[in-house]
């Protein structure tokens, strides 16, 4: 007899984390070798924004779409389906030979990482009272070390083998983590009967009936618009004067950034002891902090190491800590909260992926890190507003 989710161990936990990792992290590898890829389908510096913002719109139709499935569907069949579609989306990227090619295959690949979503509030809705926290923590750390080391991993990769590589590991890799999790997780039957429509549907209900998931999901959209401004760019940034880095050299400020893996792993424990709320509203000061200190070291490496310390460190702080807020709302609802907020959330990184790169070209870097701290105060307000 398979154990349920309830009985999660730290083995278990720690093979979703890693499952989590890999899935995520096909969001990001095309940040720092945008350049790479810009000379070689001949694609202008203003439009490789694009390229990001694609995934991530894709990721955001998943949210809506297939996210909520999870309550009504079989994961695991969901799952083995989705890793199917990254296979796919990854290999016809390997093979792009024009930017719109390029761009279909972000979006198949975008729809298929909604594996993280569904994996994600399954872990929520087993894990009950102080479990909760330090549960979820732990998956979001794999999420954390899954987009900050798919940086890391495309930029090396990329350097010594060509961008294409990058999408031919990716393809490889999404078929072993997809027979990991067909054989690791339980055919567990779902506890909601409701018609696909009703499910949709029900999505506006929810947002519209709780006051929490609206100010979570504000403020998440926020905050992870600035995050993909700032990673959307930094490779663009770094390889002009005074650094000229290539994209190896860019995709190590990846290692740089897993300070936000210690953010993801405390912040399981703050929410208790500070509460949701208030473990928020800290972690937006910490990357306002981060954001303001690149406006005047934005030439000084030291500078920019430091601010993606702590842009790193508070962003995924603040995501722990307002998921526990988000799976605390409706017990029944798990999923569709979740798709919600997810929702906003990476509406937001689309958003921050695309006017990014152009608001790099316009203002520079110094332009896009003060306004960015212009959006997380207004983010900041939201959280603290009764």
């Amino acid at each position: 007899m398979q154990p349920t989710f309830s009985e999660l161990t730290k083995k278990q936990l720690f093979l979703l984390a890693c499952a989590v990792a890999a899935t995520a992290a096909n969001l990001y590898y095309t940040q720092p070798i945008l350049p790479l890829i810009g000379e070689s389908l001949g694609v202008k510096e203003s439009a490789l924004g694009a390229i990001p913002a694609l995934a991530q719109i894709g990721y955001a139709i998943a949210i809506i779409f297939i996210s909520p499935l999870g309550e009504v569907v079989v994961r695991r069949k969901i799952i083995a389906l989705l890793s199917v579609l990254l296979f796919v989306g990854a290999s016809i990227a390997s093979v792009s030979s024009h930017i719109m090619m390029l761009g279909v295959a972000c979006v198949l690949i975008g729809l298929s990482a909604n594996i993280t979503q569904q994996i994600i509030p399954l872990v929520g809705s087993m894990m009950r009272g102080d479990k909760k926290g330090p549960a979820i923590a732990t998956v979001m750390t794999g999420l954390t070390v899954g987009i900050l080391l798919s940086r890391t991993i495309s930029g090396t990769i990329a350097t010594h083998f060509g961008w294409r590589a990058v999408f031919i590991m990716s393809a490889l890799l999404a078929g072993l983590v997809g027979l990991m999790l067909y054989l690791i997780l339980p055919n567990q039957k779902p506890n909601l009967s409701m018609s696909y429509t009703a499910l949709l549907k029900s999505l506006l209900q929810l947002f519209k009936k709780y006051k929490t998931l609206r100010k979570a999901t504000y403020t998440g959209m926020i905050w992870f618009a600035a995050f993909n401004a700032l990673w959307a760019t930094l490779a663009l940034h770094v390889s002009e004067a005074p650094f000229y880095f290539n994209a190896q050299q860019a995709g190590m400020f990846g290692i740089v950034a897993l300070a936000g893996v210690a953010g993801a792993k405390l912040a399981g424990k703050w929410v208790n002891q500070l509460g949701a709320a208030k473990s928020v509203s800290y972690s937006i000061l910490i990357i306002v902090s981060g954001f303001a200190l690149s406006v005047f070291t934005q030439n000084m490496l030291w500078g920019l190491v430091a601010s993606i310390l702590l842009i790193d460190f508070g962003v995924f702080s603040a995501q722990v800590a307002n998921q526990v807020r988000v799976f605390s709302i409706d017990a029944q609802a798990q999923s569709r909260v979740n798709s919600i907020y997810m929702l906003g959330y990476y509406i937001g990184g689309a958003i921050g992926s695309s006017t990014g790169v152009t608001l790099y070209s316009l203002f520079g870097w110094s332009g896009v890190s003060a306004i960015a701290c212009g959006a997380l105060v207004a983010g900041l307000i939201i959280n603290r507003a009764n």
